[in-house]
């Protein structure tokens, strides 16, 4: 017998994660007693030390590394208010976070000799304050994540270790996004957004054997919205779908899935190929969304769009064909689209849309000040377009420079520019220095709203094992390998397949490999 039977069972488990350390406290007797505490049961009987946390007093907790959940608080005696604060930085937690999508600064009242949970969001970092007028008889104060409980299957290892321990951050990053279904971020927004999710699709499939929350997302959004209209209120989220879901077919090779929802697909496909007009040109109607840098500038906007469109036509035919279904439409679609080849404006972003669907070359403007005009979420796009050493040299500079500063996950967007004079977020802002959470930012990102653990931003991962260990799906069962170490002297990792691991060893002199059963090698 099962109590929960007839139930929806969540797809996490919990985890208790001890304090790392305190990096400050006032007001506060023996608060060294929480650091590496696992305890996370209440007591009654006599405890001979705890910590006490004096009315006015407060502390700031580090766990370490960012993870998704709350905290238990365990008291001993009499209860009474306490503030908690969490945040990603340090700034965030010490300061005034926003507080959309998830509760992140709470006044409670703790129970008598009890335990009090709180907290469904992402963070790293916690302020406890006592205002109530008591004492506060502290036990123990430990994390609780709740978390997909979910092998890495895929791995990367190289000559480099930054890029090693890139590939790791940016898998983490995307393992916090992986919560009921796959959230943008886990602190925010926490809703399972179309575009964001081709980046963290892709590192889905890079890292782990278990795609069934890729599915699962699919079909959520696939009930949120008819065939005729846009997912997510925002038409080019609904081009990513079409391309996410191929990406998801070649590594799964779920046909049933592509059956099930056919109708679907053609219906989508067929009225995004009514949005060309006679001259070549996409006119997919408002909303019309390409990344927030490019958000005011009409003509890269147009250029990736333009892009955009044509993928989702290509993918959208090898759907068609999958599924035994006429694609003339598709194909039509294409040629029409190839007569209108716009400009990207000088602007990143587009130019890799254009250069990577062979659409044009646009290879001066993605070279130009590499390092510059780069965004979390389209950044994936622009090292794909690239040659791998300059990639690589991108990779270890840009997202190399969030380790730099304190990251253990991938940020919501990040500039260079921003780390010329400023703190790490895994200490306190030092005046005359900027903070590099609280001082930066625009758009929907202004400030400590600003997601410093954000799914889009896991583009290394999947670039690092589809590049650089050469494995990219031809068709579902059939794999190319064709490894490109650009500067490494060598490279080894796993790719999840069906049935099993890919594994593939490379070095100056040659590479070898294995592959599952049931895995063609068709280079």
């Amino acid at each position: 017998m099962n109590f929960n039977a007839n139930y929806s069972m969540d797809r996490r488990r919990r985890f208790y994660r001890p304090v790392v350390r305190i990096l400050q406290s006032s007001g506060v007797e023996r608060a060294e007693l929480l650091v590496g505490n696992k305890e996370y049961q209440t007591v009654i009987h006599h405890v001979p030390e705890r910590t006490e946390l004096h009315p006015g007093g407060k502390m700031m907790l580090d766990f370490g590394s960012s993870f998704h959940g709350g905290i238990r608080i365990n008291t001993i005696g009499f209860g009474t208010a306490v503030r908690v604060k969490f945040g990603e930085s340090v700034s965030e937690a010490a300061g005034n976070s926003n507080q959309e999508c998830s509760r992140k600064d709470a006044v409670l009242d703790l129970p008598t000799s009890g335990m009090l949970e709180y907290g469904n969001t992402v963070f790293r970092f916690v302020e406890i304050s006592n205002v109530g007028d008591r004492d506060i008889s502290l036990l123990n104060i430990i994390g609780v994540a709740l978390e997909c409980d979910i092998d890495v299957t895929g791995s990367f290892e190289s000559s480099d270790s930054r890029l090693n321990e890139i590939w790791k951050t940016a898998v983490r990053t995307v393992h916090l996004c992986m919560q009921d279904y796959i959230y943008d971020g886990a602190k925010r927004d926490r809703i399972v957004w179309m575009g964001d999710m081709h980046p963290e699709v892709k590192g889905i499939l890079c890292a782990f054997s278990d795609h069934s929350i890729i599915r699962d997302s699919f079909e959520f959004l696939i009930a949120q919205a008819p065939a005729t209209k846009p997912m997510n209120n925002i038409y080019t989220y609904s081009c990513w779908f079409i391309i996410s879901v191929w990406d998801y077919y070649l590594a799964s090779g779920d046909k049933a899935f592509l059956q099930r929802h056919a109708d679907y697909f053609e219906t989508t496909l067929k009225t995004f190929a009514a949005f060309v007009d006679e001259n070549g040109s996409e006119c997919i109607p408002e909303r019309r969304f390409l990344d927030w840098p490019n958000n005011d500038n009409l003509d890269a906007k147009h250029a990736g769009i333009q892009a955009l469109l044509f993928w989702m036509m290509q993918t959208g035919e090898a759907i068609l064909n999958e599924l035994g279904r006429n694609a003339d439409f598709t194909r039509l679609a294409q040629s029409k689209l190839k007569k209108h080849i716009p400009s990207p404006a000088g602007r990143k972003a587009p130019a890799a849309l254009l250069q990577l669907t062979g659409f044009a070359d646009a290879e001066k403007v993605i070279e130009d000040d590499p390092f510059n005009d780069v965004s979390t979420f389209y950044g994936y796009y622009v090292i794909q377009a690239k040659k791998t050493r300059p990639a690589l040299d991108l990779i270890r500079r840009y997202w190399g420079a969030m380790l730099d500063f304190g990251a253990t996950t991938f940020w919501e967007d990040f500039d260079l520019k921003w780390t010329r004079n400023a703190c790490r977020i895994d200490e306190y802002p030092v005046p005359g220095k900027d903070d590099i959470h609280a001082d930066f930012g625009k758009y929907c990102y202004v400030g400590l709203r600003h997601s410093l653990s954000h799914g889009w931003s896991c583009g290394p991962a999947p670039f690092l094992s589809e590049r650089v260990l050469g494995v990219r799906f031809a068709a579902p069962g059939k794999v190319s390998i064709s490894p490109d170490l650009g500067d490494l002297e060598y490279a080894r990792g796993t790719v999840p397949a069906p049935g099993g691991l890919i594994t593939v060893e490379a070095d100056r002199s040659g590479f070898k490999y294995t592959l599952p059963e049931g895995i063609e090698l068709v280079n």
